[in-house]
């Protein structure tokens, strides 16, 4: 889809289904509208007094994170198919990716909590060592024999 000014990224999937919208962001609705809760919060913060109100809405700049996480988008795509500077969706991202981050609310569990829990892992091992590929070996006999058999054929050998 190309970039239009009047019909946003955002504006168009919020309508979609549940399953379609999931599909596209890679998160639920839910999940992607509790990040943006998120980041409004964090920017409301970033921006009390005054400051340039940016190109994307909040919703258009993480529906960048999720393109650049989910489909290893570069950031020079992303910021075309959006219509604004490489290095405004460079920003945009790692703000967004180090709010995510302060607020812990998206964190994966520590290895501590991880071994202090009940649950049970079964690790399988797969032996994936290199083995040599077994081909027959050549020896002088049969090399001498070909390069007779060449020059037989050429006529023109160099003896």
């Amino acid at each position: 889809m190309w970039y239009n000014k009047d019909m946003m990224k955002y504006e168009i999937i919020k309508e979609y289904k549940e399953e379609q919208f999931r599909r596209i962001t890679g998160v639920k609705r839910a999940t992607f509208e509790k990040m943006v809760e998120i980041l409004k919060k964090s920017y409301a913060k970033k921006h009390r007094r005054r400051g340039r109100k940016p190109k994307l809405s909040i919703e258009n700049q993480l529906l960048a994170e999720l393109e650049y996480w989910r489909e290893y988008r570069t950031y020079a795509h992303i910021a075309a198919s959006y219509g604004i500077a490489e290095s405004n969706i460079y920003r945009s991202i790692k703000w967004i990716e180090e709010t995510l981050i302060k607020d812990g609310t998206f964190s994966l569990p520590r290895k501590k909590e991880l071994l202090k829990s009940d649950a049970e892992y079964e690790v399988i091992l797969i032996d994936a060592t290199e083995t040599p590929v077994e081909r027959p070996q050549k020896n002088k006999k049969i090399l001498l024999r070909e390069k007779e058999k060449t020059c037989n054929e050429n006529a023109a050998c160099g003896r």
